[in-house]
């Protein structure tokens, strides 16, 4: 049986072998990394057991291809949304309930009405219906404190982060190259 060619996406390693990203894993479709391989931007490490064919050459689907060239990660993680549910492992951090992103929302531990901004020292993952008993109180007002005082990530926490939350399909070829956890560990 062959593989549908939309189900062989490459793995995508930096010049040193690591991923570019876990969380999300660093993914082209087939498409791109073909592109890549002719352009001789990368270098193909695993192929899948599966051709594409043109008029004048054959060639075997990559399955893991590894930049040419090393491109360095940034300084610092950018503050997003889905950065500050990473770094708090998409947990409410005042009842501890970990929910799929569109569940959560993220709290301001000083509210903006109250002069508080919005930087990962003040910004938490909250659920729905903590965020809302919270309001716009201080914790101390609200009895509400964070279970993990918030901080600015680095990118290998994030890394790490990502780490324990695989994707659903994850090919043989792959495995060498990726290090998951075993276990998710209870927060």
């Amino acid at each position: 049986m062959s593989l549908a060619l939309e189900s062989c996406p490459a793995l995508v390693l930096n010049a040193d072998f690591r991923p570019l990203s876990y969380y999300p894993l660093s993914l082209w479709p087939w498409q791109e990394a073909v592109k890549a391989v002719v352009a001789d931007r990368v270098n193909v490490i695993s192929v899948y057991n599966r051709s594409i064919r043109s008029p004048s050459s054959t060639m075997a689907l990559p399955s893991v291809i590894s930049l040419k060239e090393y491109i360095p990660t940034k300084r610092r993680p950018a503050f997003t949304r889905f950065n500050v549910f990473l770094r708090d492992r998409f947990t409410c951090q005042y009842c501890g309930q970990s929910l799929p992103t569109h569940d959560l929302t993220f709290d301001h531990v000083i509210p903006r009405s109250k002069g508080g901004h919005t930087t990962w020292e003040n910004v938490v993952t909250a659920c729905s219906p903590c965020n809302l008993v919270k309001g716009s109180r201080l914790p101390r007002e609200a009895k509400m404190f964070p279970l993990v005082k918030p901080l600015a990530p680095t990118n290998f926490l994030l890394q790490e982060h990502g780490r324990a939350f695989p994707p659903n399909y994850l090919h043989e070829s792959w495995r060498d190259f990726l290090y998951w956890d075993t276990e998710l560990d209870p927060v």
